[in-house]
């Protein structure tokens, strides 16, 4: 009677603990449907949990830093096509600039020549900052962020990660098989097969926790350099893009400052010294053998006067009317033999002789020994 009622107590804890061991695995599963996995809290532990939870967030910023990356990329790549077709367009501009101002001479002065070849040089400058600017964007922007997103360290990082979650996978199926032998053992009681079974499946359960937890710790530290790694040099390509393009404009302003103040000043030289209008009652040059000096302008005492040569710049240019005078263009240089008194000087430029009007030009002290040479 004794034995029974024992027996009896102990078939009753036995349904009992069945029991509660199935009301445990219901809510298991109701807490897995809602998305956190029914095996979490059989296989992990709290630093486990965090473990997995710091990788999950690792990934995704790397993932995401990695699209950044690559935007940028593609970014500068467009910007540097762009950029070299504008290269080409200004290059021409500069090179029909020059061509005018080489080739071209208005009668009323070159003034607009010198601009146009002034433009030309400053155009040609500002392509050439600009090549440079797009060579700096491509070898210290776009080449090196390329390297990093098709580079091995982020791919091994990003492998061991997924090698890392398939283990935990492995190690959730286990734990499901390690409560459906414990459930086994439970409902047949004293079966040493089953017992046999329910001791290998933990065995193969420990050691699972074990690897993941020793790859998952690698994984996250691998991670977490790259992340170091992707944000140090983004950031880095970033500050060099800014830089060049700093640099470039601060060039691109120095170039237009110069031009602007060239041009400026040819500007107010003309308006303050306008073309003189020969009028109506301005004498003819000298005549023919005044202009071959058959004879000489006669000085008080009979003797021949003795005219000091001097330099002279040409302000204004002229258009000569008769065999006798001479053409000049703004900027030459003149040597000046001799002056009439009826507003005409004789002298020679560029190997050529002849009179002009003696307000088109204006004294000079000093002069380059290369204007000196294009005299003669």
């Amino acid at each position: 009677m004794c034995l029974w009622w024992h027996l009896s107590i102990g078939i009753v804890a036995i349904e009992i603990a069945t029991l509660w061991y199935s009301f445990h695995l219901a809510v298991l599963k109701q807490f897995g449907a809602s998305g956190h996995g029914s095996s979490d809290s059989v296989i992990t532990d709290e630093a486990e949990l965090q473990q997995h939870q710091k990788l999950e967030k690792l990934y995704i910023s790397t993932r995401a830093a990695k699209h950044f990356q690559r935007d940028i990329v593609r970014g500068v790549e467009g910007y540097i096509v762009t950029g070299s077709k504008q290269v080409e367009i200004g290059n021409k501009l500069s090179e029909d600039s020059r061509k005018y101002g080489v080739e071209n001479t208005c009668t009323s002065g070159n003034t607009l020549s010198k601009a146009a070849i002034s433009y030309s040089r400053a155009r040609s400058q500002i392509e050439k900052e600009r090549g440079n600017l797009l060579k700096a964007f491509g070898t210290q922007v776009a080449e090196p962020l390329r390297a990093m997103v098709m580079g091995a360290p982020l791919e091994d990082a990003r492998h061991l990660a997924q090698r890392y979650d398939k283990m935990r996978q492995e190690a959730e199926a286990q734990a499901i098989e390690v409560s459906k032998r414990q459930i086994k053992v439970r409902e047949t009681a004293g079966n040493i097969d089953n017992i046999s079974k329910l001791e290998s499946a933990e065995a193969k359960l420990e050691e699972l926790k074990s690897h993941m937890a020793i790859l998952g710790k690698e994984a996250v530290a691998t991670m977490t350099a790259v992340e170091a790694q992707q944000q140090r040099l983004t950031l880095q390509r970033l500050i060099a893009m800014v830089e060049s393009e700093r640099t470039f404009h601060q060039r691109i302003l120095y170039i237009l400052d110069q031009l602007e103040g060239e041009m400026v000043s040819e500007r107010q030289r003309i308006e303050a010294s306008p073309n003189p209008v020969m009028e109506n009652s301005m004498p003819p040059p000298p005549s023919y053998e005044e202009a071959n000096g058959m004879f000489s302008t006669p000085t008080v005492d009979g003797s021949a006067e003795n005219v000091e040569y001097f330099l002279a710049e040409v302000i204004h240019s002229y258009q000569a009317e008769t065999d006798v005078e001479l053409n000049l263009s703004v900027g030459d240089y003149v040597v000046v033999r001799k002056v009439a008194g009826n507003g005409w000087a004789e002298g020679e430029c560029k190997g050529k002789a002849g009179w002009f009007p003696y307000e088109y030009i204006e004294r000079r002290e000093r002069v380059l020994a290369s204007k000196i040479a294009q005299i003669f």
